[in-house]
Parts: structure tokens; C-alpha cells; sequence
């Protein structure tokens, strides 16, 4: 049995996740500061997403078993069993500055590196590809989150009416 199946939403960036500017970042405290910095992500504009769900939780892996797309949601890249850690590839989120991360086996990667969207997008977005074959086939129960800027193009891509945006798009106008 599957805790999530191949294609379904994991986390989608709703009303709830706390959009922060830089300026206020910068005024927290430092203690505040650190756990805003852990815990968030930058968007295109710069400012800081803190997640109000458990994603704020998702761990790194060079072999991630969910995949993030340029629609602002990251679906299940793989079949995720009960008591599976939920991982994403921490390069596609874009961040600032390279980090060393704990060394995997079949990979020789052991950084991210903040440039990593410019050799890795492909690959990232073959696995966004094959996660939204599957995205009509299984139950969507955040489905009603998505922004209204993406739910047709999200609906489009799934049944394959649309291309696929690449996640590039989120880091380069």
C-alpha cells in the first residue's frame, strides 16, 4: 500500500504558507532569522516562503521521490510508501548558496550548488513529465489549492494537451 502514489500533489503553495519580504527577514532577530532561513524558500521575487504544512519538513536527496514544477505545487515522482521519508532535490529550489549534503549512493553529486537548475533542469523536468502522466489517474485531494493563474495549464499538461513548463521558467524570465 501507498502513503502516495506517483503523480499525486504533495504540497501546493496556498493562502496559508506565509509570504515574507526580505526587509522584514532581515529585522527578525537572529534566533527567528535562523529558523526562517531552515525552514523557507526564496520565490523569483526574493521573498521568503515558510510553508504552514509539513513540506517545511521535506528532506534533500539527489534521487528525490517528489519533483517541483514550474506551478508553484511538487507531485509524488514515485509510488511513496508508509514511513518513507518524502525528499525533494533542494537544487531545484534554487537556494543562494551552496551546501554540502550527506554523500548518496549512484550519484557523484555530494553539493548543492545555487547553479544546479543549469544542469540539472532536464532531468527535472523528464520526472515532472512522468509524474502529470499519472496526475489524472489518482486522487488529488489538494487539487482545489492550486492558483487560479495554473489550473488550467495544470489540467492541460496532465491530459496532455499542453506542454510541460520547465522549471527553468522559475528561475530565468
Amino acid at each position: 500500500m501507498t502513503a502516495y502514489t506517483k503523480g499525486t500533489i504533495l504540497w501546493v503553495l496556498d493562502d496559508l504558507d506565509m509570504i515574507l519580504d526580505v526587509n522584514f527577514v532581515d529585522s527578525l532577530d537572529e534566533i527567528r532569522q535562523d529558523i526562517i532561513y531552515k525552514y523557507s524558500y526564496q520565490n523569483n521575487d526574493g521573498q521568503y516562503i515558510l510553508c504552514w504544512d509539513h513540506s517545511r519538513y521535506l528532506n534533500h536527496s539527489f534521487h528525490p521521490n517528489c519533483i517541483d514544477t514550474a506551478y508553484e505545487l511538487e507531485l509524488a515522482a514515485k509510488d511513496i510508501y508508509p514511513g518513507e521519508e518524502i525528499t525533494s532535490d533542494y537544487g531545484a529550489m534554487g537556494d543562494d548558496e551552496d551546501f554540502e549534503c550527506m554523500p548518496e549512493e549512484g550519484t557523484v553529486r555530494i553539493n548543492v550548488k545555487a547553479d544546479d537548475y543549469l544542469n540539472s533542469y532536464l532531468e527535472w523536468d523528464e520526472m515532472a513529465r512522468e509524474a502529470f502522466a499519472y496526475f489524472d489517474q489518482v486522487d488529488q485531494p489538494l487539487k482545489h489549492l492550486i492558483g487560479e493563474e495554473f489550473i488550467d495549464k495544470v489540467s492541460a499538461v496532465a491530459c496532455g494537451r499542453e506542454p510541460l513548463d520547465s522549471i527553468l521558467t522559475t528561475f530565468i524570465d
